[in-house]
């Protein structure tokens, strides 16, 4: 019988096949950027129906843990509460909470890509490159580029060859990204979906210019990019914070 399978009501089997994925990812079983089972695989071997699985899948994604690409399926994009270091959703739950993980990125990433542009190898740099192509793919189609953009970065976070850059990204996970969305745009006064459009794509253009700068192992320009865009961004949700701040007071 499944360790599932009590008299527990559906919402405590969910929260059961919650806690056992999320314990495969952070043990490594499941690693950054890897594809979970099929629902069909996941209720075989844990003998839950199919509403248990996305359940539990829909919380895991709220974590920030996994992330469902439609008609592709449920990747991974963090290791949660593995270690003594977390952001939990409700640390970035309003614009003042994304500036201060900004900050914190901005200390970490800069050197990263430093790092990155001295050590990458070829198949590091294609798989930046890949993510960018998929970033700017995602902008031109008006779709969310969070998962392009958390894979730009983790990729660079890997080309350091230094682990501990690559498990504080993965700690981090997609949530540590400002998220390039409609809602951020009407937080700033913008809800025009050309706006969200142009946005993304400046986005995108400071990722080729970091992107640039480690294909040429240039570490002072690939540090100085690195900045330039989290800064930007850092910028970009404190006008938006006093915008709101702005309507807020009349």
């Amino acid at each position: 019988m499944s360790p599932f399978q009590t008299r527990s009501r559906p919402k405590t089997l969910a929260l059961g096949l919650v806690q056992a994925l999320g314990a495969r990812i952070r043990a490594g079983g499941l690693a950054v950027g890897d594809k979970l089972p099929t629902e069909a695989a996941i209720m075989a071997e844990f003998e839950v129906s199919r509403t248990v699985v996305r359940e539990a899948i829909s919380k895991l994604q709220a974590e920030g843990l996994v992330e469902t690409r439609h008609g592709i399926g449920t990747f991974v994009l963090g290791i949660g509460d593995g270690g003594p270091f977390r952001i939990s959703a409700d640390q970035m739950a309003t614009l003042n909470d994304v500036i201060a993980v900004l900050e914190l990125r901005i200390g970490i990433e800069t050197e990263a890509a430093a790092l990155a542009s001295q050590r990458r190898s070829d198949a590091q740099l294609a798989a930046m490159r890949e993510a960018v192509a998929a970033f700017a793919a995602a902008a031109e189609a008006g779709r969310d580029a969070v998962a392009a953009d958390f894979q730009f970065h983790l990729e660079i976070a890997r080309a350091t060859g230094n682990p501990h850059f690559e498990q504080l990204m993965g700690t981090l996970g997609a949530p540590s990204i400002p998220r390039a969305r409609l809602a951020s745009l009407q937080a700033a006064g913008d809800e025009d979906p050309r706006a969200q459009r142009d946005y993304l794509l400046r986005v995108n253009a400071e990722h080729e210019s970091i992107l640039d700068a480690i294909a040429a192992r240039d570490a002072e320009a690939a540090r100085a990019a690195m900045r330039t865009h989290l800064g930007n961004s850092r910028e970009r949700r404190r006008r938006a914070a006093m915008a709101l701040q702005g309507r807020e007071g009349r």
